[in-house]
């Protein structure tokens, strides 16, 4: 687990030892909340920096690209390095959902060649019930990073690639999404035909950890064998599915333009129902 998630008390003790470079990355973020930043302000991990998922972890959204398409390399680096990011540091991000938003970032910034990147298990609620100190307020600029990032480093797929899978390719939106039952952001209902349903929330306690991995791994065993690839309504909380395989031994591919790339393609078929096909 400690390559993909640190514990309250682990994170607690490495701040308290002051001897690594240690970048915290507040990524407060949900659908149709738009208030991250000031959650920010009203509370937030001492020396967390701000990041914003709309402008920093993605690119403008497009009908050719979804509603999240993936930063442009030089874009992210530029925002990372506003962070405060160096290379050989270690980042910790946070959000109060689960990590959901907060995967994002992990998964960007391990796509984009930063080794020691992980998420906080139990995210800002976790911080605070175990008795964290929390701070209000701008924190003071970060000394800027001076990190060099590279593509690549974690796997990707296209909607041809999703298209053509073979394998597990896992839809990780809520049911009735995938289901087809209702649709509340893209231009279509319904599911990638051969999808199977793996809603990401399974992947949480009812207090917003993650899993032990051996449940999670009797989970993803369940639906099916072979190589894994993710997706979900615009790249987002897939990631939080490839961090949720990571935590359960298992490497999965991300399709980062997801159902509001494919469903914006007329050419795309969409599957309705509880079945796959």
């Amino acid at each position: 687990m400690s390559s993909v998630l640190i514990s309250v008390a682990e994170l607690a003790d490495l701040l308290e030892a002051g001897g690594s470079r240690v970048r915290l990355l507040d990524v407060r973020w949900a659908l149709g909340d738009p208030d991250g930043p000031q959650h920010y302000l009203d509370g937030h991990i001492p020396g967390a920096v701000f990041v914003d998922l709309e402008t920093e972890l993605a690119d403008p959204p497009s009908v050719a690209h979804g509603r999240h398409p993936m930063p442009e390399l030089p874009h992210l680096q530029k925002c990372a390095r506003s962070w405060g990011v160096s290379d050989g540091d270690t980042v910790i991000v946070y959000d109060a959902t689960g990590g959901l938003a907060a995967a994002r970032a992990w998964w960007l910034l391990r796509w984009a060649g930063l080794a020691d990147v992980r998420i906080l298990d139990g995210g800002l609620p976790a911080w605070e019930a175990a008795g964290g100190k929390i701070a209000a307020g701008d924190e003071p600029d970060p000394e800027p990073g001076t990190v060099v990032l590279s593509s690549g480093h974690m796997p990707t797929v296209d909607a041809d690639g999703a298209a053509g899978w073979q394998g597990v390719l896992m839809d990780a939106r809520a049911g009735e999404r995938y289901r087809g039952e209702m649709e509340p952001v893209d231009p279509r209902a319904g599911h990638i035909p051969g999808a199977v349903s793996a809603p990401t929330a399974e992947n949480l306690t009812a207090a917003g950890h993650f899993r032990p991995p051996a449940e999670l791994a009797a989970r993803f065993e369940g639906f099916g064998s072979g190589p894994v690839a993710v997706y979900c309504g615009s790249g987002v909380t897939a990631a939080h599915q490839v961090a949720a395989l990571a935590v359960a031994g298992i490497d999965a591919a991300l399709y980062p333009g997801s159902w509001s790339q494919w469903s914006n393609d007329p050419k795309r078929p969409a599957a309705t129902g509880p079945d796959p096909a």
